[in-house]
């Protein structure tokens, strides 16, 4: 069993080569706030803030492709930057 500081550190592995990349292309930021009791809790700013999407992002995308590589994650919780002033619609 990996410890919680090596499963953050695989956490933000994942985030950074799989998922940051598709997000930053919408001009989202997504990043792991923290992470306690298998529950990873994601911090969503720039576009990903206020976008309606952002909730299908979390779980459809996020939650499932940490789940598939880290067993010790169980679920995905998001939290938003509310000091976004980014527009996260097209314009």
């Amino acid at each position: 069993m990996r410890t919680e500081e090596e499963v953050k550190r695989k956490i933000e592995e994942i985030i950074d080569e799989y998922i940051q990349p598709s997000v930053e292309m919408h001009g989202g930021r997504v990043s792991l706030h923290e992470f306690n009791d298998g529950i990873a809790t994601i911090f969503m700013s720039g576009a990903c803030s206020g976008c309606a999407m952002s909730s299908l992002t979390l779980h459809a995308g996020i939650e499932n492709m940490l789940k598939y590589y880290i067993p010790e994650v169980i679920a995905v919780k998001g939290i938003e930057d509310e000091n976004s002033t980014v527009n996260p619609y097209y314009q």
